[in-house]
């Protein structure tokens, strides 16, 4: 009877302990970075950095997004880059599980509520109206899908983008992988004189066959004035500042600016997708978290 009571006692003080899952919802900090170099030759001080806001997706299966922290993009028109999909707001494109959002791209054609009809479907999303910030670290826990065609990316737009228009209001692409250049992910930057397929990028390349779909992976840019340096992994890959831009370029990452999540399907970067592209396919967002320098 003693021995019973001994291995019942175990058990509780085993089932009473949090799980991993449960300590990590609520994080605190990002520890100190250590200093790095860049393949430029740029160095990262050593920084801590306070945590300002964060999701962490640990909602119930089936659940959706948290409306105080994020809106829909809907329609097919207004993104340019002659993408393929139709942005909605369904469940079938968006949803908690296991720990993660899970934004997926499926092909079917819909009636799509803005725009023209598209071969395939998808979801975007943005803080734009309920959270943005200049400077500081900016990270998210991601893994894409696969197969070309696909466009997964995290990224953010200035807020003054409904008065000046882009680009003019900037844009910081922390991460984006096309399907067909599975171990590269790039990081760029975007503004006057330096837009489109002009833009300011570094690139960052896993070794051998590994494709970034194979695990997750997370994506980082941290941003001070005048400077933005984009790691993977914590490994600091680009660093971008005034100095670099082009004789027409203006440096107008001085702002707060606006997260998006998004999964785009073909256009003129990546291509359309093929018959080697299975669908559905799924991108899988463990967490999105942002801090200020501490002082």
């Amino acid at each position: 009877m003693q021995l019973i009571a001994l291995f019942a006692l175990i058990s509780a003080l085993l089932g009473a302990a949090p799980s991993s899952r449960a300590q990590a919802q609520t994080p605190t900090q990002s520890p100190a970075q250590s200093p790095t170099q860049s393949p430029d030759g740029a160095q990262a001080p050593a920084t801590k950095w306070n945590l300002v806001w964060f999701d962490e997706f640990n909602g119930a299966d089936g659940s959706r997004l948290d409306k105080s922290k994020w809106v829909y993009d809907i329609g097919s028109d207004a993104w340019g880059n002659n993408e393929e999909e139709c942005y909605t707001d369904r469940p079938e494109n968006s949803v908690i599980r296991g720990g993660n959002l899970v934004i997926m791209a499926r092909k079917e054609s819909l009636m799509c509520a803005k725009g023209p009809d598209k071969p395939y479907t998808s979801a975007r999303i943005k803080t734009e109206g309920l959270f943005s910030q200049a400077y500081g670290r900016f990270e998210a826990r991601i893994k894409v899908p696969r197969g070309q065609g696909m466009w997964p990316a995290f990224w953010m737009l200035g807020d003054d983008i409904t008065k000046v228009g882009w680009p003019a209001s900037g844009e910081i692409d922390i991460m984006e992988i096309i399907g067909k250049d599975p171990s590269t992910a790039y990081g760029s930057l975007h503004g006057p004189g330096y837009n489109g397929s002009r833009g300011y990028r570094g690139e960052y390349r896993l070794p051998g066959s590994v494709e970034f779909a194979d695990a997750f992976h997370t994506f980082a840019i941290e941003w001070e004035p005048n400077v933005v340096r984009f790691y993977v992994d914590d490994d600091l890959y680009a660093t971008q500042t005034p100095k670099k831009l082009p004789p027409d370029g203006k440096w107008v990452f001085d702002h707060p600016f606006f997260i998006i999540l998004n999964c785009a399907v073909g256009g003129s970067w990546p291509g359309s997708p093929d018959a080697t592209t299975q669908f559905p396919q799924e991108m899988l967002v463990d967490y999105v978290r942002v801090y200020k320098r501490a002082e």
